[in-house]
């Protein structure tokens, strides 16, 4: 079993607010990956766009809370 193996399968095995913890400390180690000028406003202006030019490419709040909670199962 690898490292990285062996670390999952130990950060797996913690409470859910441990992994949390241990996930936002990772990720803050990290450099921005996807760093906007804007801080991403272009991107919001053209999917609201989208949105407004077809309605139903989008979905409701209760849909996106299943959609999560389904790929969380």
């Amino acid at each position: 079993m690898t490292v990285i193996q062996e670390l999952e399968q130990k950060a797996g095995q913690l409470p859910e607010f441990q992994r949390a913890a241990l996930a936002s400390k990772l990720l803050a180690t990290l450099p921005p990956v996807l760093h906007d000028a804007d801080d991403g406003v272009a991107e919001a202006l053209r999917r609201d766009a989208d949105l407004d030019a077809d309605p139903a490419a989008g979905m409701s709040a209760t849909e996106f809370r299943t959609a999560v909670a389904a790929s969380r199962r």
